[in-house]
């Protein structure tokens, strides 16, 4: 189920709505180097595969999790060899960039200053203290958004109706309310709610044939709310408390004292 173009996308609309920066970028073919800050499921891989598909450039896939200063040489020297050869482009997409070191993250710079390559760094945590400050100049930053619960809906019910990359082939049927839990429960993650949606409706599919919301409950069960008290949630998570207590709303600041005790 993962887009193929920009239009496919959904959420995000800071980003790709009509004569927005990254749109544009992507529209326009122009190869450039950017880092991709957003939370888990909030479509980095997605964008990075969208923007491969967009150009003509040979897409190489990294996780920094996985890898290590040699295969990012491997990867440069083939780059440089495909340039000079044919005149094609590399676009590396490191995934969890924040996950290499510095002398990790410094075996780019050359390549990324001679047009070897170009980087799509993808990021859960912020680039301005996981990212080196040579490489973050010569990128463009963009910050991705939790999806919102009604971007959820709309992914869920293509994945439910595509017969080809989604789930359409099982001729199940979904309640709204169950589609409603598990796209409130995600919490902004889209890998969570079509995971939670495909265990739903395989069981729907040897139940009923109909995805109800105890099946959706069962399949989603209790997702481990993100907070990281040494990164950017703990500061989002404190700022939401105030408001909600600033605002009066007694359910809202029992939710996020929750969170931050969880």
């Amino acid at each position: 189920m993962r887009p193929r173009t920009v239009d496919e996308v959904v959420g995000q609309r800071h980003l790709l709505g009509p004569r927005r920066a990254l749109r544009i970028l992507i529209e326009s073919g122009g190869l450039s180097s950017i880092v991709l800050w957003g939370p888990a499921g909030s479509g980095k891989t997605t964008l990075a595969n969208v923007i491969a598909n967009s150009s003509s450039a040979h897409f190489e896939p990294m996780s920094a999790v996985t890898s290590g200063v040699a295969d990012v040489r491997k990867v440069i020297e083939a780059a440089r060899e495909r340039l000079g050869a044919s005149g094609a482009k590399t676009l590396l997409f490191l995934d969890e960039i924040h996950r290499f070191n510095k002398s990790q993250q410094d075996a780019l710079l050359p390549s990324v200053e001679n047009g070897w390559i170009v980087l799509v760094g993808a990021t859960t945590e912020n680039p301005s203290f996981e990212v080196n400050s040579p490489l973050m100049s010569r990128s463009t930053l963009f910050r991705l958004e939790a999806l919102e619960a009604d971007d959820l809906l709309v992914l869920m019910n293509r994945a439910l109706a595509d017969p080809d990359r989604g789930l359409g082939r099982m001729e199940v049927d979904a309640d709204p309310d169950a589609l409603s839990h598990i796209a409130e429960g995600a919490g902004g993650d889209a890998r969570v709610a079509l995971n939670a949606l495909e265990a739903a409706a395989l069981m729907a599919a040897s139940r009923t044939g109909r995805i109800d919301l105890e099946a959706a409950e069962e399949a989603l069960q209790r997702r481990a709310l993100p907070y990281d008290k040494g990164g950017d949630w703990h500061y989002d998570v404190i700022s939401a408390f105030i408001k909600s207590m600033r605002g009066s709303d007694p359910d809202a600041t029992v939710y996020w004292m929750t969170r931050m005790l969880d």
